[in-house]
Parts: structure tokens; sequence; C-alpha cells
């Protein structure tokens, strides 16, 4: 029974202002219960948010920047294997011309070991980042990348070559999750989405970097492949001083019981916010973190494998589906290898139907970053997944008729119909996976989300140059009917496993999920705190 002083009611209720006060004290008295505590700016529309929380905005934009090395880092391991002075500087065998050649064991090495390299930061830091804070999980893995680009800087064989890309799968992996979990707990929550879809912006921006620079090498230096290698120290400077400047998360303090720190780094982020009272939205985070610490004694649930358990599976399962779904809707075969895949198609110039691909991503993000927090994530993610399964599904065909100049057309054609599907559903993914989970867990499922895409990663970085390899299974085109079978029950699911949050507080979402409230039923239900402003609305 509830001991607030609101519980005082008299007999007789004389006026209908009375009983809409009764009515706010109820809504109050149940957000409250349910660790909800309004802010005062959860009406402000979207340039207003942007408008007055600049400070926040600006430091979250800069967060997401480090993505840029994560897609360059990526972009670089599968497309300098097409790269004629990177094969013959760490050449294994022969091709059937007797030229100097990669084999599909060591093709298969290379690209496997930086999904293992993934899995390993991304199931390791989150303890780190959940015990010391969250910028000492980016400086470590600042320090991990540094330690890649001197090793792919210098390495005169494919084994170096390999230490190099593991080093910087577990630098990417950790980054990976880092990012989208500072920014879920700094960003204010109108403007989360975009903020949360700059991180795959930027991670689109260095993938389309990556084959513009191994182009231009391959045209007037074919041998040189060091030089787009060298570039990379200029985001690892700029990562380094954006690491130094931002500040720690408040929300990570505060579930510390670092509150002295926690405000001062809130008097930074929201610095010049009119009317703002760091005491009051300190009291906010404190209540999330204390309600879902109750919930977790009163279930048995206090340990960080929690993620795997009721409720918070759910969270866990929700924010890898629609990365995991990528694995096995080909996002090997069109992203990591994708120049690679355009040259066995027998495609003329394969960095340059790369780069065009990698143009549409740029131009299809910024559509979604713009969209995300006026229409939601879960229509464009599911959406974008279901149009990646049409896309391989036609290119599959493609690999069953004569080839011709009009087929090459419609490969290129249907690979930028999938990219548009990769981006819809990637963007919204890399958000889903800071921002679906407690905030008490938020780096554990943060980190063990991303993991479970990679474990996909890994196997299919395994398969996909044997499907490619013309020595070794040398599907083709027909590789894609692969992911086909693969991929449709994960892009049909998708509409029974991923919710809405758009505009809803960690705090929000636990009540939500708490309630066992269905996915496709998340933006139709009410929370506490959308009754009490309502409420508070509807006095005024």
């Amino acid at each position: 029974m509830s001991t607030s002083p609101y519980d005082e009611k008299p007999d007789l209720i004389h006026s209908e202002h009375q009983a809409a006060e009764l009515g706010h004290t109820d809504a109050k008295d149940d957000a409250y219960s349910k660790g909800q505590l309004a802010t005062g700016y959860e009406t402000l529309t979207i340039p207003q948010t942007i408008s007055k929380f600049k400070w926040a905005f600006a430091i979250c934009f800069l967060a997401t920047f480090a993505g840029a090395t994560d897609g360059y880092q990526i972009g670089i391991n599968g497309n300098i294997i097409a790269n004629p002075g990177f094969v013959k500087q760490f050449a294994t065998t022969t091709d059937s011309k007797g030229e100097p050649a990669l084999s599909a064991p060591v093709l298969s090495a290379i690209g496997t070991i930086q999904s293992v390299g993934q899995i390993i930061g991304m199931t390791s830091v989150p303890f780190l980042a959940s015990r010391y804070g969250r910028k000492p999980a980016m400086f470590l893995l600042w320090f991990i990348l540094a330690a890649s680009v001197i090793c792919e800087s210098t390495a005169k064989k494919w084994q170096v070559w390999f230490i190099a890309k593991l080093f910087s799968g577990i630098g990417v992996g950790s980054l990976q999750f880092i990012t989208p979990t500072y920014v879920s707990e700094v960003a204010p929550t109108r403007v989360r989405g975009f903020l949360l879809m700059m991180y795959n912006f930027w991670f689109s921006v260095g993938g389309f970097f990556a084959p513009v620079a191994l182009q231009i090498m391959s045209t007037y230096a074919p041998d040189n492949f060091r030089t787009p290698i060298y570039t990379q120290w200029s985001q690892i400077g700029l990562m380094l001083i954006i690491y130094i400047f931002i500040p720690e998360s408040p929300m990570w303090c505060a579930s510390r019981g670092l509150e002295e720190r926690a405000k001062s780094n809130m008097r930074r982020i929201y610095k010049g916010v009119e009317g703002f009272d760091v005491d009051e939205q300190y009291q906010a985070l404190a209540l999330t973190i204390a309600h879902e610490r109750e919930v977790a004694a009163a279930t048995g649930r206090e340990k960080w494998y929690a993620i795997f358990q009721g409720s918070n599976l759910r969270r866990t399962l929700a924010s890898t589906w629609a990365l995991s779904a990528q694995q096995v809707l080909g996002l090997t075969l069109f992203y990591t290898y994708a120049s690679y895949f355009f040259k066995t198609a027998g495609i003329a110039d394969p960095f340059a139907v790369t780069c065009i691909t990698n143009g549409i991503q740029l131009a299809i993000i910024l559509i979604v970053a713009v969209a995300v927090d006026y229409v939601g994530r879960r229509n464009i993610c599911c959406g974008g997944l279901s149009t990646m399964l049409v896309a391989v599904t036609l290119i599959g065909i493609l690999g069953v008729i004569p080839k011709s100049n009009a087929s090459d057309k419609l490969l290129v054609f249907f690979s930028c119909v999938y990219i548009v599907g990769l981006q819809c559903s990637g963007s919204t993914g890399w958000g889903f996976v800071g921002e679906l989970s407690s905030q008490r867990l938020r780096a554990y499922t943060a980190g063990f989300a991303a993991a479970i895409s990679c474990v996909g990663g890994v196997i299919m970085n395994v398969l996909v140059p044997y499907m490619l390899n013309t020595t070794a299974w040398n599907w083709g085109l027909k590789t894609a009917f692969f992911y086909t079978g693969l991929g449709a029950p994960a892009a049909i699911a998708s509409w029974f496993i991923i919710p809405e949050p758009k505009g809803l507080t960690a705090a929000e979402l636990d009540e939500l999920f708490e309630a066992g409230v269905k996915p496709w039923r998340f933006h139709k239900t009410k929370t506490a705190l959308q009754r009490q402003i309502e409420g508070q609305e509807g006095r005024n």
C-alpha cells in the first residue's frame, strides 16, 4: 500500500478541479513507483531540444565520429584483398594463370580473425566499462586500435597482418558497443535516435573512403597499398582528442553512487540549458537506477548474466536481432567482401561499383537519421531487413541466367536496393544495441548483443571466401540463394521481436519490458510518465 502523502484523500470531491488534482497525484505516484520522474523537457519539439541541449547534442555527435575508424578498418579488411600490391606482398599461392594469389584458407583466416577480435572486445571490455567507466573503455580501445595500425603499417608477412586484424577486431568490437552505450546515456531522449544513427553514418563514411583510397592507389600506383593504411593515423589522432574532451557519462556515475562527479559532468553536458536544475535532474537518474536495482533484487537477477534471464533476455534478443539478421542476410558478402564479390561476378571495375553502393549508403543513412525521431525505428528496421531479403533473392536469380551487359546492370541495381535495406536496418540496429537495455545492465547487454551478431560474422567470414573463390566452391552470384534460405526466417521474425523505443526514457522502457508488452504494441501503450504528463497538460 502506498505511503505517499497524496494518499490522504478527502471523503468527498467537491469540484472537477479537485478531481483533476487527485488524478494528477495518482499518476505522479504511479510514475514514481516505476522509477519515472518528469524532468520538464518531455514536451519539447525536436528542433527545440537540439537548440536547448546544444552542448549535449555536440558531445554525442563527436562521440559517434569514432565510427569512421570502425568503418574504415572493416572496409580496408575486405577490399584490400583485391589490391594487386597487397596480393603480391602476402601471396601464398598462384591462380590458374600463374599469377600471385591468396589461398582460400588465408583469406578466410584474415577475414575471420577480425570478427573473433570483435567478439573478444565486446565480451570483455563491458566489465571494465561497468566497473571503471565509459571513458577508460574508450582509452583502452584507442590504444588497441593504434597498435593494430602499427602492425598494418609494418607487416611484411600475412601472419603479421593476421595479428593486426586481431587487434583491429578487439578495438572495433569495443568501439561498437561503447559508442551506442555512451550516446544512449547522454543524449536527450527526443533526439537520441538521430545521434545513435550518426554512429552508423560515420561508420559508412569510413567504409566509403576505404575502397576510394584503394581505388586511387590501384589506378596510379597498383603496388602501393600502404598509403591508405597510413591515412588511418589521422582518424586515430582525432579519436584521442575527442575522447579526452568528452565528459564521463553522468548515468554511469550515478549508477556507481558518484553523485558529485555525476553533477559536475551534467553541468558540462547541459551547460547553458535555461532552468536546468542539476539536483532535480540527478534525482531522475538516481530514481531509475534505484528502481532497476529493486526489481533485480526482488527477482534474484542482480548479476551481469541477468541479461540472459526473464525480461532482460527479451531486451538482449531485441538488441541483437537486427544486426544478427543482417549476418544471415548477406552482410559479409555485400560489405566485407564487396569488391571481391563483384570481381568474381565478372564486373570489370569492382572498386567503382563498391564506391557507388557506399555512396548510396551515406545518402540513406542521412535520410534515416532525420526520420527516426519522427517516425520511429521499428518499421524502418524491419522494412530494411525485408528489403535485403528481396534483394538477395533477385541477385541469386541473376546467377542462374546467362551473363550479359543487362544482367551486370541489374546486379548493380539490385545491390543498390540491398544497400538501402542494409542501411535502414543497420543504422537502427546499432541504435537498438545501446538503447533497448536497462541502465543497470546497459554495457553488458550492448556488448553481448553486438557479440552475438559477430558470431555470425565469424561463420560467414569462414564460408564466403570458399563460396567466391574460383579455386574452391565458386558459387558466384548463386551465393545469394544461400542467404535467401538462411535469412528469410530472421527477416520475418523481426516484426515480432523488435519494439519501438522512440521517445521513451530508460525508465519507460523498463516499465514496458517488465509488463511484458508485445513488441508491436510498444508505440501504442502509454507509460506512467506519459499519463502523468497528459494529466499535467489537462490541468493546464
